[in-house]
């Protein structure tokens, strides 16, 4: 049995502000990318690839997978025009694998049991993501910001990452997806994360299986700020 990890590390980080993109801002002296990459080398993950931008590939090959020992690093692979392009160009450079865990960099504190429960829930499922139920209610508002229905909280999950999937399975869906591209995007579909991607193909089963709150995504100052004291903490182990 393989299991692949694709780390997404190709974003531009607009939302943070300031002239360090997201995934390298540092983070109690470390990169914040280094956190992610950190739990898949020590935990039960063969191998690593991680999406780029190509004029971060020297930087992150030097000063962070040689710098720490990353051996599980195995290619690094471009980013596309959107995030599902991106997922391709990982999903591509696959030779062969059970399964894959597709994470976005920017959500630094991910943790191995979180990866455990991951690979057991796929082992049966063959789809699952890692999430946690929402502690709020949520709305639902239609194009004006009229609030149209209030769903069921207890049926409400913030969902997280890794997206963890049988290679084959998610491989043939993203295949689909760029080959009815125009037609989703005619049709005003926003794909948002590698869930969505499957459940657009067919209807497999998607098991939801509980993560962390720990486990966000590093967006804004605040987000940083938090990120660093969990880290000092030692909460994040």
């Amino acid at each position: 049995m393989k299991s692949v990890a694709i780390v997404l590390a190709a974003g531009s980080g607009k939302r943070m502000g300031g002239p360090v993109k997201k995934q390298f801002l540092d983070l109690c002296g470390k990169p914040l990318i280094f956190y992610p990459l950190e739990t898949f080398e020590k935990s039960f993950i063969d191998e690593i690839i991680m999406v780029i931008q190509p004029e971060d590939e020297e930087y992150i090959r030097e000063e962070i997978v040689k710098k720490y020992g990353l051996s599980k690093v195995s290619k690094f692979v471009y980013g596309g025009d959107e995030r599902y392009n991106s997922v391709l160009n990982g999903l591509n450079a696959i030779d062969t694998c059970d399964y894959v865990f597709i994470h976005d960099g920017a959500r630094a504190l991910i943790d191995t049991g979180s990866l455990e429960r991951g690979l057991a829930s796929v082992k049966e499922t063959g789809a699952c993501v890692i999430g946690m139920p929402s502690k709020d209610t949520v709305k639902i508002a239609d194009e004006n910001g009229i609030v149209k229905m209030t769903p069921d909280r207890s049926s409400v999950w913030n969902v997280q990452t890794p997206q963890i999937f049988k290679f084959d399975l998610i491989k043939e869906a993203y295949n689909n997806v760029i080959s009815h591209e125009k037609e989703y995007k005619d049709k005003g579909i926003n794909i948002t994360d590698d869930a969505m991607v499957l459940e657009l193909y067919s209807d497999h089963p998607i098991k939801l299986v509980e993560g962390s709150y720990r486990n966000f995504k590093v967006t804004t100052p605040e987000d940083t700020d938090l990120a660093k004291r969990i880290i000092e903490s030692g909460m994040n182990a």
